[in-house]
């Protein structure tokens, strides 16, 4: 499971293993065995990949489906404020 969720988010950022190796300073032997289930990653890898991916350890575990996750660390609170408005906007074109 974890293997399918890691080659998932890889390829849907249209990176092949090495270049995610390359992000993780990892080799690309260890991207492929990840994603093979032939080892497991890390710990400190899985957070490494969340925070690449922007989404929870928990969706890479395969412990929740949900993948949705946005960085907000380091902003201010008119940022985060600018990106709520943005939410709330775009749950309202859903709405139609």
């Amino acid at each position: 499971m974890i293997g399918d969720r890691i080659k998932l988010l890889r390829l849907s950022r249209n990176l092949n293993q090495v270049e995610l190796a390359k992000k993780l300073n990892v080799s690309k032997q260890s991207v492929s065995n990840w994603e093979n289930n032939n080892i497991l990653p890390s710990v400190e890898i899985v957070t490494q990949l969340a925070l690449f991916f922007s989404c929870s350890t928990d969706y890479i575990l395969g412990i929740d489906d949900k993948r949705n996750f946005i960085e907000i660390a380091g902003l201010t609170d008119e940022q985060l404020v600018h990106i709520q408005y943005i939410i709330d906007d775009l749950r309202k074109l859903n709405l139609k």
